[in-house]
């Protein structure tokens, strides 16, 4: 539904409009105004869609209370007079219905409306930063063993082998062996997860159990801590390390 106010202080022009809205099943008529400072404060509290305004009001015109509203809906600008058009029209509003105004010319004016905000929903959409981030990667790897593909999720590794041109990832439940490099297999896990110990072994950090200078626990399995990773690891262990 497209919520609308209609801003007319002719009560004759008005019905008129309210008629055309209750007609129009788009529309949701929020409310009829005949003052528009009335209608300025009204908007104040309310955010309509669209603003069915009256060019020539006494008090202040059309116009005027276009030029001084802070949030502005799409705006129809209604009006006896032509001359109004081209001003309107510099200040963006949405259409320009000359008056007497015709059901046929009203619904023309709707879907220009209806256009408009779509294309500002499809802009808000576009720049939404929950829209624009990009898609966070899965939780997990699938490892060619063999003939196989085998699905790893990064939670169950424990710690993964280097063997030459192969390497082994040891899970809970099973051993993957597979042809890759470990360099390739730290480039493709998370960082955060995995900790580097010596050329030959990765670790699962959630799967560490005691850290000492050459040797770290994984899950019951003593696996050697070299020169070249041993700072990494002592660094590792004092952010985390009560004090």
């Amino acid at each position: 539904m497209i919520r609308c106010v209609i801003v007319e202080d002719e009560p004759l022009a008005r019905k008129l409009l309210e008629q055309y809205v209750a007609k129009t099943p788009a529309l949701e008529l929020m409310a009829a105004i005949s003052n528009p400072l009335r209608a300025l404060e009204f908007l104040q509290t309310n955010q309509p869609d669209v603003l069915f305004l009256d060019v020539q009001m006494p008090e202040i015109t059309g116009i005027g209370l276009l030029k001084i509203m802070k949030r502005k809906p799409l705006v129809v600008l209604t009006t006896a007079y032509s001359e109004y058009a081209i001003e309107g029209y510099e200040l963006d509003v949405a259409d320009y219905l000359l008056k007497p105004i015709t059901f046929e010319r009203f619904l023309q004016a709707v879907e220009r409306i209806s256009l408009r905000l779509g294309e500002k929903e499809d802009a808000t959409a576009t720049a939404s930063p929950d829209s624009a981030a990009p898609a966070a990667p899965p939780p997990y790897l699938f490892i060619k063993d063999g003939t196989r593909s085998v699905r790893v999720n990064f939670a169950d590794i424990q710690y993964i082998e280097g063997m030459k041109d192969y390497v082994r990832i040891h899970t809970p439940d099973r051993k993957v062996t597979t042809l890759q490099s470990l360099k390739h297999l730290v480039e493709v896990l998370p960082d955060n997860g995995f900790i580097r110990v010596h050329h030959s072994y990765i670790v699962g950090v959630r799967w560490i159990e005691e850290v000492q200078r050459d040797e770290v626990s994984v899950a019951g399995k003593l696996l050697p801590v070299s020169d070249t990773y041993r700072g990494g690891l002592r660094e590792f262990v004092e952010n985390r390390e009560l004090k």
